[in-house]
């Protein structure tokens, strides 16, 4: 038996019991029904959150999951590492390798050209860990772009060393005659006064005068273009092209000690001093020409004369004399 419930009736001042309805049951049945449910629910998403009511199919997938973020973490840690070593090869091939090879440094720009604009990590959107997957996929293809371009410069790097000994081993530096069979410099590279005409013009090349069959040595590396006497003014001649836009010229020789397209070594005797073409008396006619255009051969001697004989052929390339041709 139910016990009755009072309230009490401030009119009376007494307690009356109280009478349930129909309806106070319904609601109170629905009431309790409703609140049952909701902590019901409550109660249901906390355990399936909870490892509680985890299969063990879930729980490996957890502990995958887990080891999949370590794994990322650990990457990450790695590229860091990466990153650093690049950018120390970048920093180097920038300010010491391509400075020395007189080459322009990579911008920046191109470097990580190719990573803006466009949002090509969509696909891994909308994942727990997609932020993470993001990030690291994005590092990867920014350090594979830096190795790819420094990969390049590297190779262009090594051309250019290669064609930088090459260089050094073509330009014309050594006097095309020895000191020891040399009467004088006879005149220089500007103004002189015309042996013929006796008249002030520019001489584009330098004269040294010396016994006729004097030995003539090739100022550097190269490939005969010319060993003839076609040449208006020059007489027998052989021109020298050295490669890199730079070719020397021996005019007014007796003979030759080459063939056209003989390659030569610096140092080899090409020919033998002379007085043929337009000259006033033994000497060799020396030009050094650089893409086409003459220039003073004084500034390449620094294979075979100390700084005394240099200075001493400075100040006899200077004077304003009479030249031979």
């Amino acid at each position: 038996m139910s016990k009755v419930k009072y309230y009490f009736d401030p009119d009376t001042l007494s307690y009356r019991p109280i009478k349930a309805t129909n309806k106070n049951r319904i609601l109170n049945v629905l009431l309790f029904t409703f609140l049952s449910f909701f902590f019901g629910i409550i109660c249901l998403l906390i355990l399936l959150n909870s490892d509680f009511l985890n299969t063990p199919s879930e729980v490996a997938q957890k502990r995958t999951i887990q080891n999949y973020e370590l794994q990322f973490e650990i990457l990450n840690k790695k590229l860091s590492q990466l990153e650093t070593v690049v950018e120390n090869v970048e920093e180097r091939d920038n300010n010491i390798y391509r400075v020395y090879f007189e080459a322009s440094p990579i911008p920046e720009e191109q470097r990580y050209a190719g990573f803006g604009g466009v949002n090509r990590y969509k696909d891994l959107e909308g994942y727990d860990n997609s932020e993470l997957i993001i990030n690291t996929t994005k590092r990867l293809d920014i350090l594979t772009k830096q190795t790819v371009v420094q990969s390049r410069s590297l190779d262009e790097i090594e051309s250019l060393a290669t064609n930088k000994s090459e260089l050094i081993s073509a330009i014309p530096t050594i006097q095309p005659i020895k000191n020891k069979d040399l009467t004088r410099v006879a005149s220089g590279f500007g103004y002189r006064i015309d042996p013929f005409t006796k008249k002030r013009r520019f001489h584009y090349g330098m004269d040294f005068t010396a016994k006729r069959g004097t030995p003539v040595y090739a100022s550097g590396n190269g490939i005969v273009k010319r060993a003839d006497n076609r040449s208006a003014g020059y007489g027998r001649h052989i021109r020298i092209d050295h490669g890199f836009g730079y070719v020397s010229l021996y005019a007014h020789l007796s003979k030759y000690n080459v063939r056209r397209g003989q390659k030569i070594k610096r140092g080899e005797i090409i020919g033998y001093v002379g007085n043929t073409g337009r000259s006033a008396g033994p000497h060799l006619h020396y030009e050094i020409l650089k893409d086409k255009k003459k220039i003073n051969p004084l500034n390449f001697y620094y294979g075979n004369l100390s700084p005394k004989e240099f200075e001493a052929l400075l100040t006899q390339s200077k004077q304003e004399n009479q030249s031979l041709d």
